[in-house]
């Protein structure tokens, strides 16, 4: 059986980006289940390896029609791009953080030309992308750009629980302004539309209240009665299997015990706090609408303990698994 192959950018340089992605590398879940192209620094990956103690070979290719892909084996194509007499782990450093737009770059350039299957990415720092001249404020916007695709979709999936976000890195401020039934209307079904490509087409998205109880029919706010009530009724009469708004303390329960095959969280931390005290390592970040498929661990750079071998790799080994299993529905490689 022919095995997906992923493109794992290395991440920041200074953060944990290198380390957990040797240890995924190493992982035999991971060798069973995709052939991976490790895109980074020589240098910076050689330390990573040593220091996790990963039983590993690097082999430098230029294109990933040479990787050897026998277990112990990490295929690097090494962009040579990190200055290692001045580098330094657990900083903020705009040459790092160029360097990891880099690696993004080029596994987005593999998977747009059909060399790669999809790819799962390593953390990157926002102060550090900013330091280092690149305009954009996380993978989101880059894989947007570089991809042609206006407004990707975020989508978290962990242990089976799958959650949308109608709004992302705003204010909550803002993002009651963007609480409209045309919105939603939109999202539901863009989101609706990557479920069926991601090979979802039974059951029921629920659209979670934004305030308490829903509202209580305008006793605590009027955006369910206003907005996000005539965008379900709307969305049912023209057939789309929608329910909502359900209470935002109880519909991501109902979607973890499978009442919901997917919720759409009207803000960032409403559908991050759910997701992530499920399961914080397993919660792993997708990236829909785009041509091509895009997972993420859904952590940091940690640089309080990069460069130390300690971080846990479960949540990269995770996305990596997770892009092995929907990568089929997108795949398009040479």
């Amino acid at each position: 059986m022919k095995k997906s192959r992923i493109a794992v950018p290395m991440g920041d340089p200074a953060g944990v980006g290198p380390e957990i992605a040797a240890k995924a590398a190493a992982s035999k879940a991971v060798f069973d289940a995709a052939d991976c192209i490790f895109i980074g620094d020589k240098t910076i990956m050689e330390h990573a390896v040593k220091i996790t103690g990963a039983d590993l070979s690097i082999h430098v290719i230029e294109e990933p029609g040479e990787g050897d892909f026998r277990e112990g084996v990490l295929n690097l194509i090494n962009l040579c791009n990190v200055d290692t007499d001045n580098f330094e782990f657990g900083r903020v450093d705009g040459r790092c953080g160029r360097a990891a737009y880099e690696y993004i770059a080029k596994s987005i350039e593999l998977a747009n030309a059909g060399k790669a299957d999809a790819v799962a990415t390593t953390p990157i720092n926002k102060e550090s992308l900013r330091a280092g001249g690149i305009d954009f404020i996380g993978h989101t916007e880059i894989f947007g750009a570089l991809t042609n695709t206006k407004d990707p979709l975020t989508m978290f999936e962990t242990n089976g629980m799958r959650i949308f976000f109608l709004t992302r890195h705003v204010s909550l401020r803002e993002m009651l302004d963007m609480i409209t039934k045309d919105r939603i209307k939109d999202y539901v079904k863009r989101c609706m539309e990557a479920l069926r490509k991601l090979g979802v087409s039974e059951g029921t998205m629920a659209i979670a209240g934004l305030n308490p109880h829903s509202g209580e029919h305008g006793l605590f706010g009027w955006e369910e009665v206003n907005e996000i009530a005539p965008a379900v009724r709307e969305l049912q009469a023209e057939g789309f299997g929608v329910a909502g708004p359900v209470g935002a303390d109880s519909v991501f329960h109902q979607a973890a015990i499978g009442n919901y095959n997917s919720v759409l969280s009207l803000y960032h931390d409403q559908g991050h706090i759910a997701a992530k005290t499920l399961d914080f390592e397993k919660t792993i970040a997708i990236t829909n609408g785009m041509p091509i498929l895009r997972t993420s661990v859904d952590h940091g750079t940690a640089f309080d303990i990069a460069g130390k071998g300690t971080v846990s790799a479960v949540s990269m080994i995770e996305a990596i698994l997770l892009a092995a299993k929907y990568a089929p529905n997108f795949s398009a490689r040479l």
